[in-house]
């Protein structure tokens, strides 16, 4: 990288602009540490989660800077896709996926599929149709592509503020499903809006059609493939390598790197890298965490949560601070009546759409659950519901990704779907955010009743040695039990099945196909990717000693 000759190079304007990057990160660290302490002292009795603090924040600020710019600009940098797809975004659904309890997801894999798939697909439908029915009558000038992006970037949900009040130990079916669903949806809305990109649609047809649904599937099933391949190959190279028995760095090192060059190839494939980086989380926690030390283990938790963390709530700010975007509201000044009406349809059509298949759906799933506890009562589908009425990010992310070119807007229509985006995540977020709370906890049982009717294990102590696992992870004797059929709770080393436990391989079909994936796991994957019981043997590490301490917890 060099310059033209003759090129001339002002030292004055280029330490004026290094100065301001220095007061941009300043000011966005002074932000982050705020919404920290903040949301630190509103932990105990909290209506607000950081999510809605940092917008509150960021709105803020965005007034103060306002005032001092004296109304040019009301905030220190311009949004960069860039920015936030390659490196806010990763961490975040890495994270997702390295934290999920892998039990209670693919218990309801087939549920969370429909929601986050099918429900996205449907979603998608009624929000374009809705946007070409009724902005065709409000004079906005807009090509069917945009159309179709609007249903993508709408589709995309936001459940932080739902999944903070609920409770993985009193209602693990609940938050799995929103949890769940969530994820795979924000997957489906970036690869239908990368799908729509790839076609000219200013001639539709049935051919047209029927290859952009091919190609969703396409997308769908390889960036699936890519971070599968990409986590079991990191369990592999750990495995084999065994990075710490010299220094733990350089597994937390190759962990991380490995993970977000999944991401990475998955972009550079044009593939979808949040379903890559998704499912190469639930892989590396699979497999990978356990060939690591004890050491690294923390490690790798805490800091991939850390990060998940602070992006978001980055994220967050800046979606504050640019709401009071003055090139975007100048634009469309001149017909606040239009963007007013756009905004309105568009949370109308979010409501519709969302109700279109949260409740249908809901009702085929129970016709396939015996159990009346794998049910989702009327209940529960109403937080289902509630929870994906919230945008985000990832809505905001795609908005700036259509409507604008390297962050400005200048066209009327383009200017009033990104006011309308930041209306509609603003007032979801904040409005509904701050509902969120009163509404659980009227339509959710009290925290013992929950426990009695939800939990179907009780609380070990491998529970707090194992922190990915959690109680609705594997039992004590799917994880050690030769059998692969489980034992007691306190390993009582009696084999076989509790009556709890064959009950539920009767009556759950899922349960089955769990238990079938468990025994193929134990014979061929974990052998040669490792897992539990099978991390490596090196003598003196602690590795070692963990798997020769859950061997003899095992016997007793």
């Amino acid at each position: 990288m060099g310059f033209e000759s003759g090129t001339i190079i002002d030292p004055v304007k280029l330490a004026t602009s290094d100065h301001a990057s220095v007061v941009s990160i300043t000011l966005f660290v002074t932000l982050l540490c705020t919404c920290i302490v903040i949301g630190h002292l509103l932990e105990e009795n909290r209506w607000m989660n950081e999510s809605i603090i940092a917008l509150i924040i960021g709105l803020g600020t965005g007034v103060f800077i306002l005032l001092v710019s004296g109304g040019k600009s009301s905030h220190l940098m311009l949004f960069s896709e860039d920015l936030f797809f390659i490196y806010l975004l990763p961490p975040i659904i890495f994270n997702a996926g390295f934290q999920v309890k892998k039990k209670q997801f693919f218990r309801n894999f087939i549920t969370i599929m429909m929601f986050g798939a099918l429900g996205t697909l449907i979603s998608f439908i009624i929000i374009s149709l809705g946007a070409i029915a009724f902005f065709g009558k409000m004079d906005i000038d807009l090509a069917i592509g945009d159309f179709l992006a609007i249903g993508a970037i709408f589709a995309a949900t936001d459940s932080v503020c739902t999944l903070q009040v609920l409770s993985q130990d009193e209602t693990p079916l609940l938050y799995s499903l929103v949890f769940g669903e969530g994820v795979v949806n924000d997957a489906t809305s970036v690869v239908l809006f990368n799908a729509v990109q790839d076609f000219d649609l200013s001639h539709i047809n049935t051919g047209i059609a029927l290859q952009l649904i091919g190609n969703f599937f396409y997308l769908f099933i390889t960036s699936t493939a890519l971070g599968v391949v990409a986590g079991l190959l990191s369990a592999y190279v750990i495995k084999k390598l065994y990075f710490g028995r010299h220094s733990t760095d350089r597994e937390v090192a190759i962990m991380m790197l490995l993970a977000y060059l999944s991401y990475m190839l998955a972009e550079l494939f044009y593939l979808s890298g949040i379903l890559t980086v998704f499912f190469c989380g639930i892989v590396m926690s699979h497999y990978t965490w356990h060939n690591i030390t004890e050491n690294s283990r923390i490690t790798t938790k805490h800091t991939f949560a850390t990060l998940s963390f602070v992006a978001e709530t980055f994220i967050f700010l800046y979606v504050g601070m640019d709401a009071l975007d003055m090139e975007k509201w100048k634009v469309v000044s001149d017909s606040p009546k239009t963007s007013i009406s756009v905004s309105a349809t568009l949370l109308g059509l979010v409501l519709v759409g969302r109700a279109a298949f949260v409740f249908p759906l809901s009702f085929l799933s129970n016709l396939t659950k015996k159990s009346p506890y794998d049910k989702i009562d009327f209940k529960k589908q109403i937080t289902i519901w509630w929870a994906g009425l919230m945008r985000g990010a990832v809505s905001m992310a795609l908005a700036y990704n259509q409507f604008t070119r390297a962050g400005h807007t200048q066209l009327r229509g383009n200017a009033i779907l990104i006011t309308s985006t930041i209306t509609v995540v603003l007032f979801s977020t904040v409005v509904f955010g701050l509902m969120t709370k009163p509404l659980v906890r009227l339509l959710m049982p009290s925290s013992k009743q929950l426990s009695r009717m939800m939990s179907s294990e009780p609380l070990t102590p491998k529970s707090f040695n194992v922190p990915l696992l959690g109680e609705s992870m594997d039992s004590e004797g799917e994880l050690f039990g030769g059998n692969g059929l489980g034992s007691d709770a306190h390993g009582s080393g009696q084999g076989g099945v509790r009556p709890s436990r064959l009950r539920m391989l009767l009556t759950t079909p899922t349960r089955t196909v769990h238990y079938y994936w468990r025994k193929f796991d134990d014979a061929f994957m974990r052998p040669v990717f490792g897992g539990r019981g099978f991390a490596p043997y090196v003598p003196g590490s602690p590795t070692e000693e963990n798997v020769n301490y859950w061997q003899g917890e095992n016997k007793y």
